[in-house]
């Protein structure tokens, strides 16, 4: 094999780091004399490794310091090692846990290990996702750059992304993220800069002050895929996600970071009602108070028992097997993010629409909140009948306010306020996030709403409901 010494390669390097400035954003490049590089087998395609195998320092990490730092301590580094240690191990597992062409536009199959069996290739690499990596490493330059892709791809075969890997029954990742809202860009929301930060996969990374580089980078057409709630690169927090999930604060938690838009009401906003309220509403801090009333109501959804809170339910993990057998057949792992999916009648999720009584409750349980899964039925059933009655009431007497009490200027009317709850009411899974807070809600602006204009809800209502945590200021 031919030695290639980097050294000789520095001042090229140099020269390219003034043509890469501006495109390699927070990319700490460190240009050094290293140790002979040899140059991988032909039967690798172009692939090049690890430089040193027995403390996983990757080739592409010899520059690229501050990645291979992070790298190293992700399940990605010790995946050939994880793989061996299974018991499972066989040559169909292979290319997931080696550098090969899964993950990258590669469409060879015989490529890295896969093509060379040689061990610098074993784990999944900087060269999975971003592809080959010698044309770069000999002449660095903003041409020859392997950018990695967010994309996963969304037809019948996974063909390039984390989807190569992450399918199947037991890593059915990108399966079942397929069927969810995170896998589609809403028509309504493309070029819409005020949605952008949410609703498609560039704006969010922008948003959260992701400056990597990327093949989709400055286009707006990418949902919600794995890299914007995962970091390939790193594991600051759990499961690689880019921020923590069991933080009770809407800037910090991954899903807050979007599931809290006008929970309170906004008076430039009043006539749209609550958008996505949901993190809020589960803190105990969504809705509108009548003037002298101030309070934080958590449930137990909220709390200590539900320590991963949006995630504890969204994303829930459960192994179906097969009813004849008991053998394994499916590992759903939660990526649907609906908290009582449809089930098939294997037992596995599906899209539905379904009855209640064919949904699982498995996400109810796990954590001790509710003793079964048909008492947790029962609960959100007994509390959404209570809120859809309220939530009506509320509005049957909104029906009788003058229109001048909606005025939507500076000054936030009871109208408003009753009406900002009774949309918050109307909101699909309210009452699985916060009964406690939203009965509040209601049967206060329902009081409110008969005391300040003299409509009486009705007579039949039962609001028989004490409220001790409210405190009068």
């Amino acid at each position: 094999m031919k030695a290639i010494h980097f050294g000789a390669l520095r001042t090229m390097g140099l020269v390219a780091a003034l043509t890469l400035s501006a495109s390699c954003v927070n990319d700490k490049i460190v240009y050094r004399e290293t140790p002979n590089f040899t140059e991988p087998p032909a039967a690798a395609a172009s692939y090049v490794g690890y430089s040193n195998t027995a403390n996983k320092q990757t080739t592409c990490g010899n520059c690229h310091v501050d990645w291979q730092t992070k790298w190293i301590g992700t399940k990605h580094a010790d995946a050939w090692k994880d793989l061996q240690a299974s018991g499972h191990a066989s040559d169909a597992c292979i290319a997931c846990h080696t550098v090969s062409s899964k993950g990258n536009a590669d469409t060879t199959s015989a490529v890295g290990y896969t093509g060379s069996k040689d061990e610098r290739y074993y784990d999944v690499q900087c060269e999975n996702c971003h592809g080959k990596g010698l044309s770069h490493i000999s002449s660095p330059k903003a041409t020859n750059r392997p950018l990695a892709t967010i994309a996963v791809d969304t037809g019948s075969l996974n063909v390039t992304g984390c989807g190569e890997c992450h399918t199947g029954t037991h890593e059915p990742f990108v399966d079942e993220w397929r069927g969810s809202l995170h896998g589609t860009v809403e028509s309504h929301t493309v070029g819409n800069a005020s949605c952008n930060s949410c609703h498609n996969g560039q704006g969010a990374l922008a948003a959260w002050g992701v400056t990597s580089n990327f093949v989709e980078k400055g286009k707006n057409d990418q949902p919600i895929t794995c890299a914007v709630c995962h970091d390939p690169h790193a594991k600051n927090n759990d499961k690689q996600l880019r921020f923590a999930v069991d933080v009770p604060d809407t800037s910090q938690n991954l899903c807050m970071k979007c599931h809290q838009r006008r929970s309170t009401l906004d008076i430039s906003k009043q006539s749209s009602g609550p958008h996505s309220p949901e993190g809020p509403t589960l803190l105990g801090i969504a809705g509108w108070w009548p003037n002298g009333i101030t309070d934080t109501l958590i449930a137990t959804h909220g709390t200590d028992k539900n320590p991963k809170l949006c995630a504890g339910c969204h994303v829930n993990r459960f192994t179906v097997t097969d009813p004849k057998t008991g053998a394994f057949a499916f590992q759903a792992t939660g990526h649907r993010f609906e908290a009582i999916p449809c089930l098939d009648a294997s037992g596995k999720p599906t899209n539905g629409p379904c009855d209640i009584s064919a949904r699982t409750f498995k996400a109810c349980t796990g954590s001790g909140c509710h003793g079964t899964e048909q008492v947790a039925r029962s609960a959100m059933t007994a509390a959404e009948a209570r809120i859809d009655l309220l939530t009506a009431e509320l509005n049957a007497q909104l029906a009788k306010v003058a229109t001048t009490e909606f005025k939507q200027d500076a000054t936030v009317t009871v109208a408003e306020g009753a009406k900002f709850n009774a949309g918050l009411g109307a909101k699909a899974g309210v009452a699985i996030h916060n009964p406690f807070l939203m009965e509040a809600l209601l049967i206060t602006s329902i009081n409110a709403v008969q005391t300040t204009y003299g409509i009486a809800p009705n007579a039949g209502l039962n609001l028989n409901k004490t409220l001790p945590q409210l405190k009068l200021k």
